[in-house]
């Protein structure tokens, strides 16, 4: 499947569009709140239907159950935003890597990327492969009917890389990973380049299916010395995006790139998101004119107690400062130890402090 390929949508009016309006950097109501992995473990609605499902990669490639399980948060708290119930590693799944998802042990690839003869043979991704994805986004995007956005994502192209060489998670900091970055950067830049074409594609097809906005998950950048960074990161994120050329606000989430921020800036994406190391005022001081921002609470903050989320919670926005250009969201995904009722108190802390500031001014 192509992105030209894909049928035309006729979507209805998104009645709450806080989110767009604030990665467009215009004025909102309130601050816009959605939450990374906020369909997840820590829900036990989310657990039942994985339990039907049988496992990770049959309710991933499930359109129906994807979009059953993208909805569970969105009955249980006033979000600003879908986010697409799927996983980064799609795209290396699909270029016949051999992806599973053991209990307890997260992604390994049967074929991960060892050798040269590997690497010379990678090639972008038949599309109609992933058809799983784009047929979710569409279902989604009907069942939302126009109640808030969708957005899409995409692992970024280092992201991706990181995982097809390694063959799995890694407890070394991607070792085998950054010595390639060293020792053999034309091999590095082979994946990283054909991963950057099928990113683009995937995300591109993502918009034709109905994605509002799309986020690249850098999460292994943060890993590379500062060279390595900018040729193997930062560069094919650039491209990416120019690919996509401004159709739909894109967020770029670069995990462990507090240091970087002004090249982030500049990429391209229409919002940065942070992690929680990094200190939200100075972030937006020094580049909140020229994007958005997202982020950044700790999320192991919502594994404590409804004084301390609703307490740590109205920091962070605070520190934001006035709006436009500020999307409030954890500084990484949701933990599984989450209650989910400690959830509904930081949405409505959001909303609640948002709210009195802007009446305040």
């Amino acid at each position: 499947m192509s992105a030209e390929a894909a049928a035309p949508r006729a979507a209805p009016a998104i009645a709450n569009d806080t989110l767009l309006r604030a990665l467009r950097r215009d004025p909102v109501p309130h601050l816009p709140v959605w939450l990374m992995r906020q369909a997840g473990r820590y829900l036990p609605e989310y657990n039942a239907v994985r339990a039907r499902a049988g496992s990770f990669m049959a309710l991933a490639t499930s359109p129906a159950m994807a979009t059953e399980v993208t909805l569970q948060p969105l009955a249980r708290y006033p979000l600003d935003a879908a986010i697409l119930f799927s996983d980064i590693l799609t795209i290396p799944d699909a270029m016949g890597l051999g992806l599973s998802f053991a209990e307890g042990e997260g992604p390994r690839f049967a074929r991960p990327l060892r050798d040269e003869a590997a690497i010379s043979a990678l090639a972008p991704p038949d599309l109609a492969k992933l058809r799983y994805v784009f047929d979710a986004v569409g279902e989604i995007k009907r069942a939302l009917h126009g109640r808030v956005p969708l957005i899409g994502f995409a692992g970024s192209p280092f992201t991706l890389a990181a995982y097809m060489i390694e063959g799995s998670g890694s407890d070394d900091g991607f070792a085998r990973v950054r010595r390639m970055a060293h020792a053999r950067p034309d091999l590095l830049a082979r994946v990283v380049a054909v991963n950057a074409t099928a990113v683009a594609g995937y995300l591109a097809a993502q918009v034709d299916a109905g994605a509002d906005a799309l986020m690249l998950f850098d999460t292994w950048g943060g890993l590379l010395s500062a060279d390595a960074f900018r040729r193997f990161s930062l560069e094919p994120i650039r491209e990416v995006l120019a690919a996509l050329g401004g159709r739909v606000p894109t967020i770029v989430f670069s995990k462990g790139s507090g240091a970087r921020l002004e090249a982030l800036a500049d990429c391209g994406a229409s919002c940065v998101a942070l992690d929680w190391t990094v200190d939200l005022a100075a972030a937006r001081a020094a580049i909140g004119a020229r994007v958005a921002i997202q982020g950044n609470l700790d999320p192991v903050v919502l594994t404590t107690d409804a004084a301390t989320v609703d307490r740590e919670v109205r920091a962070v926005v605070r520190a934001a400062g006035p709006t436009p250009g500020y999307v409030f969201n954890l500084g990484h995904g949701i933990l599984p130890a989450t209650s989910p009722e400690l959830v509904g108190v930081l949405v409505d802390a959001v909303h609640a402090e948002s709210r009195a500031k802007k009446s305040a001014r």
